[in-house]
């Protein structure tokens, strides 16, 4: 510690001038103050503490054309989409020959979501408290797009999971670095933590860059820099919010193999899909910008 007792004896201007010293010396150390602004602005929030989904926020997609090669058709149903106990439920059921309107055939039927002419937004913090059950072949996911030609309008997928119940993943997906995007990464829980337990998922989306943060931890980020290599950035334009729950499709069956009865699905988890037990609930989502 600085011995400043011999200057201060050497008079009243020095002690004033070493006064100004030790305030600006404690200034500086303090931590600054926090604005207003600096909390940001929330745009957009549904804590689904209503009896019925909000449709002035939410549109409830009916199959029309089919992705993935997943297993189930989207319906607008309380059997496959309900909120119970503050919560917004998502539950595929099990519906063998299920005839969409354009006349395809299903096993499964389940439930998505979208903002499209409701909600968008650019650049700021999006983020959604989920959890879910385990089950291998199972395909929740919570992103992003943007509307018009996929993939030129860009994905950012903020949180998928698809069977293994020890991580999820974040993807981002652009022209030129799409579909088996080289854009991927896992998130593994810490020991005796799963995919069933409540996780905070969400994307810091700045004009540079998206860093997914699970639990207010950043674990990858995408910059304009890294997607330049392999095509233009995407994420220049206004993006809108997507909930859903896939059963099987191409991203499980790439990782778990598995080819029959159903593609990318495992019995246990067509098992519980007969039981309805198979779910994802989601608490709340938000978005803030900054």
């Amino acid at each position: 510690m600085l011995d400043l007792r011999p200057a201060l004896q050497k008079g009243p201007v020095l002690h004033m001038r070493i006064s100004l010293l030790l305030i600006a010396c404690c200034l500086i150390g303090a931590k600054p103050m926090s604005h207003p602004s600096s909390k940001g602005k929330i745009i957009f929030f549904d804590d689904f503490k209503e009896k019925k989904l909000d449709r002035s926020k939410w549109n409830v997609e009916v199959t029309g054309r089919h992705y993935n090669n997943e297993l189930q058709a989207y319906v607008d149903s309380t059997a496959t989409l309900f909120q119970e106990d503050g919560k917004l439920v998502f539950r595929p059921i099990y519906a063998p020959k299920f005839k969409t309107a354009d006349g395809q055939s299903f096993d499964f039927i389940s439930a998505r979501i979208n903002t499209i002419g409701k909600f968008d937004f650019q650049y700021g913090s999006a983020e959604a408290r989920i959890r879910m059950s385990d089950g291998v072949g199972l395909w929740p996911a919570w992103w992003m797009l943007g509307e018009g030609a996929w993939p030129a309008t860009g994905e950012e997928d903020i949180m998928e999971y698809i069977g293994d119940r020890h991580w999820a993943s974040a993807a981002v997906h652009g022209p030129g670095y799409s579909g088996n995007t080289p854009f991927v990464s896992r998130y593994y829980f810490e020991e005796g933590d799963d995919i069933t337990h409540w996780h905070n998922y969400a994307v810091d989306w700045t004009p540079d860059s998206l860093v997914f943060k699970y639990d207010g931890k950043p674990f990858y980020r995408v910059s304009r820099d890294m997607a330049a290599k392999y095509g233009p950035w995407a994420f220049d334009n206004k993006k809108y919010l997507i909930l859903n729950i896939a059963v099987g499709g191409g991203y499980p069956a790439a990782v778990n193999k598995i080819k029959e009865p159903y593609y990318g699905l495992s019995d246990s988890a067509l098992t519980s899909i007969k039981k309805q037990e198979a779910r994802m609930w989601v608490d709340w989502v938000k978005v803030t910008q900054y």
